[in-house]
């Protein structure tokens, strides 16, 4: 599942391959269409890191072509190595091909150590690259999946969309990578629309039953303990802390030992102790927007390619300015909001560019009480300074226009302009 929601597999469209070729190069990118198309194969192509990991979230595919450096200058590898890593590490049956540079043999042994299945030596052949990767999909993965681990088989890589480069999002794949294989009761708690059904998902994804579809149980609907009886493999528990203590007791003693329980939850130290020993083995916290801004531009970026997809709209480009606004803004209802903010602009966009007018996003208002500390007064007023400055570069300091953008008039853009000293 992405994080916008499931699509057909590629592979299940048409015949032949579904290949993900990840390089920074368009005119190898168009080479390479043209002869995979001409084999029988459908080449989709990635310029960096950042959009495969997007496209891994949202299709199926049966291959990987990986070139090993992205940013010109570079010929060390480790930009490519650290997207193999964490490909392999969020897909073990992941079929990647990486290309090497004449005399880079030595990295290339590397990648194979890292789990890449064969590589080519710039330049190829084509004929031979893609003899290759036909070849690689039907072979075995080179590294075994980790005892109890999700089964690793030897076509199909599909992973479960959790993207952001910040060290927080991080931590949080890292803590699903040690916990998913086991049996372990896992709690996901975080704000609503932070990504916690998407988090219950990929700790099942890496599973011993990622082969099979989780049991979704709403604990608040009357014949959730029944389902619960019945359930096998992973068991995806949505409310738990919203049954009272007699509940919570009753479902502790319910859930077979053989089921996996995953549990999405607000607090878990409103669980009774014995549902709290079942399901909350390990809490695994969903981190806010607040906590991430930095990702925020990569998930509007997805957000945005997903919906051109759906709605058969050019893939849309986001300026400086509406990024920055994007950074900047308070999003109440999490990604979740984001990601209806980022698909309303492509819906009603015109040419594929998305500016701050585009988003409709207004300036962002103090939280409503009396117990605002000086650390939120601080972040409100830095946001709203980084949005005034980003809506003002976007029109070329149209005051006017920007006022417009922003949802004010122009005498209170003026006073804001002023007191932030812009």
């Amino acid at each position: 599942m992405s994080a916008n929601g499931q699509q057909p597999d590629a592979s299940s469209e048409e015949p032949g391959l579904a290949i993900l070729l990840i390089d920074d190069r368009p005119e190898v990118a168009t080479a390479m269409e043209i002869a995979f198309r001409m084999a029988g194969h459908r080449l989709t192509v990635a310029p960096d890191p950042q959009e495969a990991f997007s496209q891994l979230a949202r299709t199926q595919f049966d291959g990987i072509v990986l070139d090993l450096n992205f940013t010109p200058g570079k010929s060390d590898g480790k930009e490519g190595l650290a997207c193999l890593e964490r490909i392999m590490a969020d897909a073990p049956g992941a079929c990647v091909v990486v290309l090497t540079a004449h005399g880079g043999v030595r990295m290339a042994v590397t990648a194979m150590q890292k789990g890449a299945r064969d590589f080519a030596v710039k330049p190829w052949n084509n004929a031979d690259l893609i003899a290759k990767v036909e070849a690689a999909v039907t072979r075995e993965p080179s590294i075994a999946s980790a005892p109890g681990g999700p089964a690793v088989t030897g076509r199909g890589t599909r992973q479960v969309g959790i993207l952001g480069e910040t060290a927080i999002i991080e931590q949080l794949r890292q803590m699903i990578r040690r916990v998913g294989p086991t049996m372990a009761g896992a709690a996901i708690t975080g704000p609503s629309g932070a990504g916690r059904t998407l988090t219950a998902l990929a700790v099942h994804a890496a599973s011993a039953h990622a082969d099979s579809a989780p049991a979704l149980i709403d604990l608040r609907e009357d014949s959730a303990l029944d389902a619960v009886v019945e359930a096998t493999g992973s068991v995806v528990l949505r409310h738990p802390d919203r049954l009272d203590e007699l509940a919570q007791d009753r479902l502790a003693a319910l859930l077979p030992d053989h089921v996996r329980p995953i549990a999405i939850l607000d607090r878990i130290d409103t669980l009774t102790p014995a549902l709290r020993r079942r399901i909350a083995t390990i809490e695994l916290a969903v981190p806010p927007l607040a906590q991430r801004r930095d990702d925020i531009p990569i998930l509007a970026r997805h957000f945005g390619t997903d919906a051109a997809e759906r709605f058969g709209r050019s893939a849309p480009r986001f300026t400086e300015a509406a990024e920055t606004a994007l950074r900047e803004a308070d999003w109440p209802d999490e990604v979740r909001g984001l990601a209806a903010a980022v698909e309303r602009a492509v819906l009603l966009g015109e040419d594929g560019t998305i500016d701050t007018g585009a988003l409709a996003l207004g300036a962002p208002s103090p939280t409503p009480g009396a117990d605002r500390n000086e650390t939120s007064s601080y972040d409100l007023d830095r946001s709203e300074r980084a949005m005034i400055a980003a809506a003002l570069a976007e029109h070329h300091h149209n005051v006017s226009r920007a006022a417009k953008a922003l949802g004010l008039s122009r005498g209170a853009l003026y006073r804001r302009m002023e007191r932030h000293g812009l």
